[in-house]
């Protein structure tokens, strides 16, 4: 048996496998919203393209015609109302999302009430983990002014923060954010972090912290 064109490994996509999509109902860019209808992380444009079986940048303009109409643009104009879901580029790659503005009722449908929202001290703790990663434990317990072994622990398996090795000087396990942390904030990479007095106070003066050794 011989393996489809444009979906092994490696490949970039033949003259059959473009043919073959541009035959189905709604051609690459209808593709490209079934591909991310299935995905469990965002897809880079690459990965889409190689899929697929098209050049990359026919996959980015169908990306940005789906997104456009998405936000309720069909045209050169605004053209009826958005959609309850939004197509969205973060963490290096293009994910389907639910927008924002029905946050309150998918949270009532996902969690049935529950709340899955993080403690203020595991927030802090984050915060401080993102904005000075690779961090050790013991550097955020000296940031914060509390024991944070339990809180990072949620935060691992939240999958929000993950090992970054070791500390050379003290051997002590570092931790650093993962591209879910991206994702959920929907931010594309860590140099769009917002600076942090504005939104935690009290951890304004992280920078004191970057020289110190524990």
């Amino acid at each position: 048996m011989t393996a489809e064109p444009g979906f092994g490994p490696g490949t970039s996509g033949g003259d059959d496998t473009r043919e073959d999509v541009a035959a189905l109902p709604g051609g690459v860019k209808a593709a490209v919203e079934a591909v991310l209808m299935v995905v469990d992380e965002p897809a880079a444009p690459a990965v889409l393209a190689s899929v697929i079986g098209v050049p990359e940048p026919e996959v980015l303009a169908a990306l940005t015609e789906l997104q456009r109409e998405y936000d309720g643009y069909t045209g050169d104009g605004p053209e009826g109302a958005p959609r309850g879901f939004e197509l969205r580029d973060v963490a290096g790659g293009w994910r389907i999302f639910s927008r924002a503005d029905y946050a309150p009722v998918v949270s009532k449908f996902v969690l049935e009430g529950q709340s899955a929202r993080l403690s203020q001290a595991a927030l802090e703790t984050l915060a401080v983990i993102a904005y000075r990663q690779p961090v050790s434990r013991a550097r955020v317990s000296a940031i914060r002014g509390v024991n944070v072994d339990s809180v990072v622990r949620t935060l691992v398996q939240r999958g929000l923060i993950v090992d970054a090795g070791t500390e050379p000087e003290t051997g002590s396990l570092l931790y650093r954010t993962t591209p879910y942390f991206l994702e959920r904030l929907g931010l594309g990479s860590l140099d769009e972090l917002p600076q942090i007095a504005p939104h935690l106070p009290g951890l304004e003066n992280l920078a004191e912290y970057e020289d110190t050794t524990y």
